[in-house]
């Protein structure tokens, strides 16, 4: 039951089945460094993957951890289990389940592993997602970033603190980068605030590029 387990830390657990990939299976597992976790989190598609990119940008997730637990249940005919996805601890205390799966892939099975896992969460209080394909541009966008994600990226802080004075007021990436210096060395912690939400821009309204609008933390976009 796991009500009965509900104050377990299962952001900290070790996950319940290996991470692996064999030839010809449709998965493609792997290991992604998390900077929220500052460890690796697995993952078993490129789809958990960019989900797993996701939350780590997220500043409402505070820790992250890949199929922490098994649920069992009995459905009427037989035993069931199944491996949420991830748990995510948020900044309020409260506590997510997430589980990845792409509509055109959701079979009768899972639709009624997913509703298992939803029921026992809101039985002890807990947020269940189910997460589909994110929107293409968007994701396009923070798989860019977070080449940039690791803290060694927002150095020199000098860098960092001009980079923020320019974007005070909204303008193009690559006018902003020219502002503040020689490119090589202040578009790497550029990528690394708009990451991190330092900095903004539309991150779904089309692909980054030199003539994209950025523009400091809590400064709306302005036409003129």
């Amino acid at each position: 039951m796991l009500g009965a387990s509900w104050r377990v830390p299962f952001e900290a657990v070790e996950s319940v089945r290996p991470f692996r990939w064999d030839k010809g299976t449709p998965g493609f597992a792997g290991w992604y460094y998390s900077t929220t976790m500052r460890d690796h989190v697995g993952y078993e598609s490129w789809l958990e993957r960019d989900r797993l990119i996701l939350l780590d940008r997220d500043p409402q997730v505070r820790a992250i951890s890949s199929q922490p637990f098994w649920l069992h249940w009995h459905d009427g005919r037989r035993q069931r289990r199944h491996a949420p996805d991830y748990f995510v601890r948020l900044a309020t205390g409260q506590a997510r389940i997430c589980d990845v799966r792409a509509e055109d892939d959701m079979d009768q099975r899972t639709r009624e592993a997913f509703a298992a896992t939803e029921q026992a969460c809101e039985a002890v209080g807990w947020q269940f997602e189910w997460a589909g394909y994110p929107d293409p541009v968007l994701m396009a966008n923070v798989r860019w970033l977070a080449r940039y994600r690791r803290a060694r990226c927002g150095r020199p802080v000098t860098v960092a603190e001009r980079l923020l004075e320019v974007f005070s007021k909204p303008k193009s990436l690559w006018e902003g980068a020219e502002l503040v210096g020689d490119r090589i060395q202040v578009l790497p912690v550029l990528f690394h605030l708009l990451w991190s939400g330092n900095l903004d821009a539309d991150l779904s309204g089309g692909l980054l590029e030199t003539g994209s609008l950025v523009w400091a933390k809590g400064r709306h976009r302005w036409v003129g």
